[in-house]
């Protein structure tokens, strides 16, 4: 029913900056929230960050907090992950995903896209 895809991700020196885009498609009235999680290699898909398609509440982990920022486009049904001050621990692939629900847990959004990579160099 929801399409979405990821897109932005590269390699990047430790430090920098990459924005990450995602975009959303079929029948997307019926998502409230919109997140990001990532996922490096033998590691579990971890929380990210998230945001509500209304009211643009959001919420992040400690992690990445003051460093990675979300935000929408209504208009476009578009999601943004701009990630500053890169770190080779932010290596992840990194996902989208919608759910009608707001909650931290992958298990809990319905819809993902396909992922974007993104990689940090030292």
């Amino acid at each position: 029913q929801v399409q979405l895809v990821e897109s932005g991700g590269g390699l990047v020196q430790a430090g920098g900056s990459l924005r990450l885009s995602c975009a959303a498609s079929g029948r997307t009235f019926n998502t409230y929230v919109m997140a990001w999680f990532r996922q490096a290699p033998g590691k579990e898909r971890e929380f990210v960050a998230r945001i509500t398609w209304r009211g643009g509440n959001t919420a992040y982990a400690d992690s990445v907090k003051g460093r990675f920022t979300i935000s929408r486009d209504n208009a476009n049904n578009t999601v943004y992950l701009q990630m500053n001050s890169l770190q080779p621990e932010d290596t992840a692939v990194y996902y989208c995903a919608a759910d009608s629900r707001l909650g931290y847990s992958p298990q809990q959004y319905d819809y993902w896209g396909q992922g974007t990579q993104v990689t940090v160099s030292s």
